[in-house]
């Protein structure tokens, strides 16, 4: 039996795929576990500068694998109604804490939290395929992992709830037009040019990057006066890695600088 989840590491990039391919890579609880301790794992893992999630298959993620939500509903299993706050929590909040760059590499249809993990990747290569989906209100549901806030962030209050109230798809064209993906390629240049990309950032200065996502998070949903206080903690912090004084000694040298992430 195939395990549910890949993971595969090339010059500091570990590429993490969703691996049901016949499910459309839907989420059952083995596949939420295993994501999330991969996630952990590489963000303690100082050999890990970048991380790349996509799926196996025609699909990114199709969301909650409803067959065994009703499977387990049916035996008196209660472990659906709190999957939200043991599984898709604490993996939208390892997603977007991960103190490295994470890249969704979105092959194709991304639903329900599968578009919601994709939202919550700093950034995200799109199959010009693919299509996202907020299907929730369509099973009786509102949105989950991180949704209500990542995607109005993302394309504006009014265009997030036309996608929740109408569980409208957004095509990868649409998307990019409105700012919530980053690229669109062809589909079987998805995942490549995102483990491109991926490399190119494990080979900057990580520690910097994790500063940036802390202060942007913080950022987002607080006061002025907040933001500018974690931008002055951040930067006193990354001003003291080594990769700073690296940075400032190959621009007076008018060479390339050589980053290690410290």
């Amino acid at each position: 039996m195939s395990k549910p989840l890949l993971i595969e590491d090339q010059a500091g990039v570990r590429t993490l795929t969703l691996n049901r391919p016949d499910a459309f890579n839907s989420l059952t609880v083995e596949l939420k576990e295993d994501l999330l301790a991969a996630l952990e794992a590489a963000a303690a893992d100082d050999s890990v500068r970048a991380v790349v999630l996509t799926g196996a298959g025609k699909a990114f993620c199709a969301g909650q694998d409803l067959k065994e939500h009703m499977a387990l509903l049916a035996a008196g299993d209660p472990a659906p109604l709190s999957t939200v706050d043991k599984h898709y929590n604490p993996i939208v909040s390892a997603i977007t804490g991960l103190p490295k760059p994470i890249i969704a590499a979105v092959n194709g249809m991304a639903a329900g939290a599968g578009a919601s993990f994709a939202y919550a990747c700093d950034l995200r290569i799109t199959a010009s395929t693919a299509k996202f989906l907020m299907a929730f209100a369509n099973v009786g549901l509102t949105a989950d992992s991180g949704a209500a806030w990542t995607l109005p962030r993302l394309i504006g209050y009014g265009r997030a709830m036309e996608m929740m109230l109408l569980a409208k798809p957004v095509d990868a064209e649409e998307a990019l037009r409105i700012g919530m993906v980053t690229q669109v390629v062809a589909p079987e240049d998805v995942l490549s040019t995102a483990q491109a990309l991926a490399q190119t950032m494990a080979a900057g200065p990580t520690t910097a990057y994790a500063k940036i996502k802390e202060a942007m998070l913080a950022s987002a949903g607080g006061p002025l006066a907040e933001g500018l206080a974690v931008e002055g903690r951040t930067q006193a912090e990354a001003g003291a890695t080594s990769d700073h004084k690296e940075a400032v000694d190959a621009f007076v040298a008018k060479r390339k600088p050589n980053f290690t992430g410290k």
